[in-house]
């Protein structure tokens, strides 16, 4: 999954003149909180409701954004895996990427396109079944080959490690009975967790 097909690409910018007022009054308006500072589809900076925060005063509320931007946001390019974007936003703790191209500002990414992008990959909001397994030796092919017998179709299929350092696989169908695959399994030794049909 790349950036360029979840990014937002209609982007609402401002220039580096306008006021930090201009700047919320135009967040307020589009209900967004990063707000790229452009001139000639350049990035020169971004502001963000909580880097305004500061400026929040009547004194301060008509200082440039060149005064009080973000100078060197953290950028993406528009080619890069969503788990990077990912990555990216909860190393630096921000809610979101502008997308660089060529120069150019050509989207934006925030936390919540992020967010759309994993749950449309894991099919959360399909109508689903799931079921949870430790498979013996951790050999998932077996678990997938029965799965299939069954006429089960995969979704997704998510790992973790649980605290005893067993691999937990998170297998997500097609809406299907499960108690029959449930104890298919567990007759060949692997260890169901748990099943939501």
């Amino acid at each position: 999954m790349k950036v360029k097909n979840w990014m937002i690409r209609e982007v609402i910018t401002i220039s580096p003149e306008r006021t930090v007022e201009d700047a919320l009054q135009l967040m307020k308006i589009h209900s967004i909180r990063h707000l790229p500072v452009t001139e000639n589809e350049a990035l020169k900076g971004l502001v963000t409701e909580s880097s305004l925060r500061p400026y929040l005063t009547p004194e301060k509320l008509s200082l440039p954004l060149r005064e009080v931007m973000i100078i060197n946001p953290v950028v993406i390019d528009p080619e890069t895996s969503v788990d990077e974007a990912a990555r990216l936003i909860y190393k630096y703790k921000i809610g979101g990427l502008p997308v660089l191209s060529g120069g150019k500002l050509v989207g934006i990414i925030t936390v919540t396109d992020i967010l759309e992008a994993f749950i449309e990959l894991m099919g959360i909001l399909k109508a689903s079944s799931r079921i949870d397994i430790v498979p013996l030796g951790d050999h998932l092919e077996d678990v997938l080959e029965e799965i299939k017998k069954r006429g089960g179709k995969i979704i997704s299929i998510g790992m973790d490690v649980s605290l005893n350092g067993e691999k937990v696989y998170y297998i997500r169908l097609e809406r299907m009975p499960l108690e029959g695959l449930a104890s298919a399994l567990e007759s060949k030794g692997h260890k169901v967790l748990t099943f939501i049909e």
